[in-house]
């Protein structure tokens, strides 16, 4: 079976992280997902203390995120946190709306940005790749997607699968898993609530109580590399509420 894992994004609202991890061992979670805005500019000593805390609570964080700050300027380091954590895989999750890309051209030469800021992790033995949100799946000028052109720009690069920014990008989930199914190796398992619900969520909604249809894409996604799967709301209001509910849904589906 496996280890459902918790993206602490979700949990950055309700800390400290000591009981978060409480919370989520007695849900039954056995790993977590780290993001850079809690480690990068953590010192060892900070980072020791934070890999206590996880062990404490018998819990791994065998996936990260990093910047692309820091593998570009700080690459080193950034192998050196993903070690310390015990991290199998490793990835991009974002760049400013701002600093995007509008052409094709633009989105694949992005992608090949992207491998070669992760070629370090690659050469260490760290599965990298990209993280999805809504944006990769809007039609550029040529019909093609930013989702594509990153991919052909990068042709190492693994894809952490985001199945509700897919849906909130306008695309179809499944078709997009039989599409680049081989590149995924982590799964970001989240919710959409019914349109004009959960407001003072953004929208979201715990897994299992929205409008994705998860029972048909946990199923698909056991054709593909997916290793992880992460549960993840980006703004709720219940943290209790979101960690039962919704280990107990993705489990029972």
């Amino acid at each position: 079976m496996t280890n459902l894992s918790f993206q602490l994004y979700s949990a950055r609202n309700f800390q400290p992280w000591s009981d978060i991890f409480a919370k989520l061992a007695a849900a039954g979670y056995k790993e977590v997902e780290g993001i850079g805005a809690i480690y990068e500019g953590m010192s060892d000593a900070e980072l020791s203390q934070l890999k206590a805390d996880l062990d404490a609570h018998s819990l791994a964080m065998p996936t990260g995120h990093f910047s692309i700050d820091i593998l570009e300027s700080r690459p080193a380091r950034a192998i050196e946190i993903a070690r310390h954590f015990g991290m199998e895989s490793t990835y991009c999750p974002w760049v400013m709306p701002e600093l995007r890309p509008k052409t094709a051209k633009g989105w694949h030469e992005f992608g090949q940005r992207l491998q070669k800021a992760g070629q370090p992790l690659i050469d260490a033995g760290f599965d990298y790749g990209w993280h999805n949100h809504d944006f990769e799946f809007f039609k550029l000028e040529d019909g093609t997607t930013a989702q594509e052109q990153i991919f052909s720009g990068g042709p190492d690069l693994s894809w952490e699968c985001d199945v509700a920014w897919i849906v909130r990008g306008g695309a179809d989930p499944l078709e997009w898993i039989g599409k680049m199914g081989d590149r995924i190796t982590s799964v970001h398992v989240k919710d959409i609530a019914p349109a004009g619900e959960n407001a003072d969520e953004d929208g979201w909604a715990d897994v299992g109580h929205g409008t994705v249809g998860w029972a048909a894409i946990k199923a698909a996604l056991k054709n593909t590399r997916a290793r992880h799967f992460i549960v993840e709301h980006d703004n709720p209001n219940d943290i209790d509420r979101f960690i039962t509910r919704s280990f107990q849904s993705y489990t029972s589906f």
